[in-house]
């Protein structure tokens, strides 16, 4: 086959699956808006509660979504807070202290991870929990700290892997620059490296984000509670969207109550589209700052 002829073919497959996606992806969004974009009012979040007076925990919310928009915050922000420092120094690691071969064994080691299915991540979290229960006299029960542990082991070999590789691609004369000019490895990682590969580091951090919003088996079998209201601490069990899209895909009585789990995706899709935002702004911030700085 010619050359020529190929490289028509590969465009016109590469089109094909582009427009296969966001056909899809189209779909889908404009399925739940449809179906929810009119529950989308302040009593599906706050319920009868006075929204400042909800916001401000002066009364709490019985029938709206706002206990489980804060436990899904909380439940991501402690989750991302755990995984980052570990998967980013462990990528560090990886990339400019492990010799060779434990390089290639542990790489292989976080790419089997990352295609560990979330069911089993939360019997990880389970057996924890019970093994805590026992350690601890019975004072530990499913919590939202068991379940952002969980989480954060659920992420760790996406963050480990991508900033693993965000450093092993830079271009050599940039890893060797400031060691040339007399900067120790230590010096050339931290003001050298990490910088020039933040902006793909952070990427990593931002499907973190995304998992751990989204995930429901593993906050199933870790912490999540229909009725829990606000989290009281990261030892109270707590709300979740995910979980009560579930529970209530499953266990409707009505059209209404089928209507407002739909209201619940688009609030859910809202959440994790803020939490992008936020970090591709930081993103961008940062790396305006590292390619600007005097």
């Amino acid at each position: 086959m010619k050359p020529g002829r190929l490289h028509r073919l590969f465009t016109a497959w590469a089109w094909t699956a582009t427009l296969v996606l966001v056909t899809a992806m189209v779909i889908i969004l404009g399925f739940l808006i449809s179906r929810g974009w009119h529950t989308l009012t302040p009593s599906l979040i706050f319920g009868e509660t006075p929204a400042w007076e909800a916001v401000t925990l002066v009364r709490p919310v019985f029938d709206g979504l706002f206990p489980a928009l804060a436990g899904t915050l909380a439940l991501v922000l402690t989750a991302v807070a755990l995984a980052v420092p570990l998967g980013i120094g462990a990528g560090i690691f990886l990339a400019e202290y492990c010799p060779p071969k434990p390089k290639a064994f542990f790489s292989l080691v976080f790419d089997i991870l990352a295609g560990i299915p979330s069911i089993v991540v939360g019997l990880f979290g389970f057996s924890l929990t019970i093994l805590l229960h026992q350690l601890f006299g019975g004072r530990i029960y499913p919590c939202l700290l068991i379940s952002a542990i969980s989480l954060a082991f659920l992420v760790l070999p996406y963050i480990i892997r991508t900033t693993q590789l965000s450093l092993q691609g830079l271009d050599p004369a940039v890893r060797l620059t400031a060691l040339g000019l007399g900067a120790t490895k230590f010096q050339n990682i931290v003001h050298v490296l990490v910088p020039a590969s933040f902006s793909h580091i952070l990427s990593g951090v931002i499907l973190a984000v995304g998992r751990c919003a989204e995930d429901t088996a593993v906050i199933m079998l870790t912490g999540a509670v229909a009725a829990a209201g606000i989290p009281k601490s990261l030892f109270s069990g707590y709300e979740a969207l995910p979980f009560y899209i579930y529970y209530i895909s499953s266990q409707y009585a009505d059209d209404a109550e089928l209507a407002r789990g739909y209201g619940a995706c688009l609030l859910l899709l809202a959440l994790c589209l803020t939490l992008f935002g936020l970090a591709r702004w930081l993103q961008r911030r940062v790396s305006q700052r590292i390619l600007y700085r005097p």
